[in-house]
């Protein structure tokens, strides 16, 4: 294992030296990697694993023995007693924790000016190092080894019947399937489907108090997965709370695409999605500026759709909120480091004039994002031990992929990932209008999360740059979904706010102060005073030009890939 970490980092710095010297042909600047950096880490590496040989050579038989090394905080892979009952598992388990620090600390300090290249570098090293744990393989777990034991072999069998369910199905099972239905215990608060065309369906919810905001509310969510992640069961859809809030609330459930949307391009998304949801919601309300909501991908939308519309000498919304949404992609988290050049012009050439990306293929590339807790745990679980996935909302929502178009997709990734081009004002056109963020200059609530890998939150932040109106920033705990979807009625975690307006994330952050609870209840009270004057509750759904269609959550929404 010593004579893989030395190798594994000759070849990483061998690529580096290569790099470097094509980024000084074309007139760049890196530096050449230094070997006295490289000499430390390889001392300290030699070093280290000779303790640890010896420390277990005088581990007596039976006895307990203190580790060198212990797993990061959070993870669980070696938390069994079974790892240390024996002096060998335990020596694999921290031989395999040394090698993987290593190999950590030698790709995080490669000398690589290009942060792109750097981050994809630092992402690969992390697959490598997660695909090989000892806790992966059967041979080298000692819980796969002690539960086909104490099962007489049944586990295996059943983890064989899992796998070979697993391949049929095409991906890996991470929660019970069968204790989930979209419309009956997913995606359940009420209310009927009051438009549609070719791109999604518009839901308006029934009302669940008296007396509702004049003002109502319309929700974008990402057309990359399903809108039932702000909807998943009665004690933690944000629809929900926001209805029992008083808000007269509407949502864009976006079509999964098939064949027949294998051309559809960025504008048509906007045409037929946000702009086409706005005139819908004004014209059924009767008023001219709703409230707007945008997450992630469907925040971007939002928030390019409100630009068309200044650009063309509308005023669109009363406010905006944007949940974990990029519109600065300087620093697109860990998506960005497998997005280049080569990459983009394979899409645009295969599927950049009309084709499909299958939704598994995108499901995978978020799974390997968060490798060892959303694919090694469930090989681990439910192919080496046996055992059958845990019924969790969540991680359904999240199996349940939809496809993208080819146009679309090749359009966004070169415009916003790969050149960065929303955040220059007049530098795209969209709908044929020069698009200029700061023309939107509606108050905005911005929430990014302090553990977003999707969404880093100090990009988030960038968004203050952009936007021309004033702006309430508030970082929440936790991830990109956890962060966001934090639930008022458990009112866990915590949240940062601060009166800061400052440029950078970090003084801001400084300045902040941290809040017990869901940031749901702090956002609330903010919509609330953008929500108009009181009225009674509308008691009908859509009116004479937009009748129900179908009762929510639509056919849109169970439509799979």
């Amino acid at each position: 294992m010593f004579q893989f970490g030395e190798q594994f980092a000759k070849q990483f710095f061998d690529v580096v030296g290569k790099h470097s010297e094509t980024i000084q042909k074309t007139g760049g600047a890196i530096p050449v990697p230094e070997t006295e950096a490289l000499s430390a880490l390889q001392q300290d590496f030699a070093k280290r694993h000779a303790q640890l040989w010896s420390h277990m050579l005088q581990r007596q038989p039976g006895s307990a023995s203190e580790p060198l090394i212990e797993a990061p905080r959070g993870d669980r892979r070696f938390s069994s007693e079974a790892w240390q009952e024996s002096p060998m598992y335990d020596y694999l388990r921290q031989a395999y924790l040394l090698n993987a620090e290593y190999l950590t600390q030698v790709a995080d300090s490669l000398p690589v000016a290009d942060g792109r290249a750097k981050a994809r570098m630092q992402f690969l090293t992390r697959q490598y190092v997660d695909a090989l744990a000892p806790s992966n393989f059967a041979a080298t777990n000692p819980e796969f080894i002690k539960k086909a034991l104490e099962t007489k072999g049944e586990s295996i069998s059943v983890g064989i019947q899992n796998l070979l369910a697993d391949m049929e199905k095409g991906r890996i099972s991470m929660t019970d399937d069968g204790a989930f239905e979209v419309g009956q215990n997913l995606a359940t608060t009420p209310g009927a489907v009051v438009f549609e065309n070719a791109f999604m369906q518009l839901i308006q919810y029934s009302p669940l108090t008296d007396k509702v905001a004049a003002t109502p509310l319309l929700i974008v969510p990402p057309c990359i997965n399903k809108f039932y992640i702000m909807d998943l069961q009665a004690s933690n859809s944000l629809v929900r709370f926001v209805v029992e809030q008083g808000f007269t609330v509407f949502l864009v459930s976006w079509k999964n695409p098939k064949e027949d949307l294998a051309k559809a391009t960025w504008d048509n998304y906007l045409e037929h999605g946000p702009l086409a949801a706005l005139e819908v919601v004004r014209e059924i309300t009767g008023v001219k500026k709703p409230n707007a909501l945008g997450f992630c991908v469907g925040g971007t939308l939002l928030t390019s759709a409100l630009a068309v519309a200044k650009g063309r000498g509308e005023d669109p919304v009363e406010s905006l909120t944007l949940m974990t949404t990029l519109l600065d992609f300087a620093n697109s988290g860990e998506l960005g480091c497998l997005i280049d050049e080569t990459s983009v012009a394979a899409r645009e050439a295969t599927i950049g004039k009309g084709g499909l990306l299958p939704g598994q293929e995108l499901a995978n590339v978020f799974s390997a994002l968060r490798a060892n807790d959303l694919v090694w745990q469930y090989v681990v679980g439910n192919y080496l031990k046996g055992d059958k996935p845990a019924a969790f909302d969540l991680l359904y929502w999240n199996s349940d992929s939809t496809n993208l178009p080819g146009p679309f997709l090749a359009w966004y990734l070169r415009n916003m990932y790969l050149e960065n081009n929303l955040r220059v004002p007049g530098r795209l056109k969209m709908l044929n209008v020069k698009v200029d963020l700061g023309k939107v200059d509606v108050p905005a609530y911005l929430l990014a999360a302090r553990e977003d890998h999707i969404v880093p939150w100090e990009s988030a932040y960038l968004v203050r740059k952009l936007l021309g109106g004033e702006t309430t920033f508030v970082l929440g705990a936790s991830g990109h979904i956890a962060g966001a979807i934090n639930p008022a009625s458990k009112n866990r975690r915590s949240y940062w706010t601060s009166a800061s307006q400052s440029a950078a994330a970090e003084e801001w952050l400084e300045a902040a102060e941290e809040q017990p609870g869901s940031w749901w209840l702090h956002w609330i009270e903010w919509l609330k005073k953008r929500g108009g004057k009181s009225i009674a509750a509308r008691g009908r759904l859509g009116n004479a030009k937009y009748e129900t269609i179908e009762p929510a959550p639509g056919r849109y929404v169970k439509e799979k890939s």
